[in-house]
């Protein structure tokens, strides 16, 4: 449930700064003349084409730079490599390239074990609970107790 708030918290982020930016265009093609109108609604009809890539820079930059996006970082979570280590340009692009163009493959983390979508899979990545994040509880008596995948998701 926490993977589907960061989602869409982070293509909401994406959406309404490109809606902003499509709606500047037509408010100044509309002070500047015809050629600009004409300009401005190729660039409208473009949005939804344009809008996956976007979001697959969003994404693919956050999750290098950072572990995770906005979205992420507000459902307490991070990327990583299978390996738990530091996520590299490479696998970030391939993972954001895959949940922007393929987001019906986010579904298979239902199915799978270890809670993989297809996305994690390609790119051999994880998505964990953030350090620092709060968790569930632990046992009385503050003893260590074993955690699943699916409790930290």
């Amino acid at each position: 449930m926490s993977r589907t708030i960061a989602y869409v918290v982070d293509a909401l982020v994406v959406s309404i700064a490109a809606a902003a930016v499509v709606t500047g265009l037509g408010m100044v093609a509309s002070v500047v003349g015809n050629d600009a109108r004409d300009l401005a609604r190729a660039v409208t009809a473009a949005y939804f084409v344009v809008l996956p890539g976007l979001f697959t820079l969003y994404c693919a930059i956050f999750w290098a730079l950072a572990g995770r996006t906005p979205g992420m970082a507000v459902a307490g979570l991070r990327v990583v490599g299978t390996g738990r280590r530091r996520l590299h340009w490479l696998s970030a692009l391939v993972r954001a390239v895959l949940l922007a163009y393929f987001p019906i493959g986010a579904l298979w983390l239902i199915v799978d074990r270890r809670h993989q979508a297809i996305h994690d899979k390609l790119a051999r990545t994880l998505v964990v609970r953030a350090a620092g994040q709060p968790g569930p509880p632990g046992p009385p008596g503050g003893g260590a107790r074993r955690v699943s995948r699916a409790q930290r998701n």
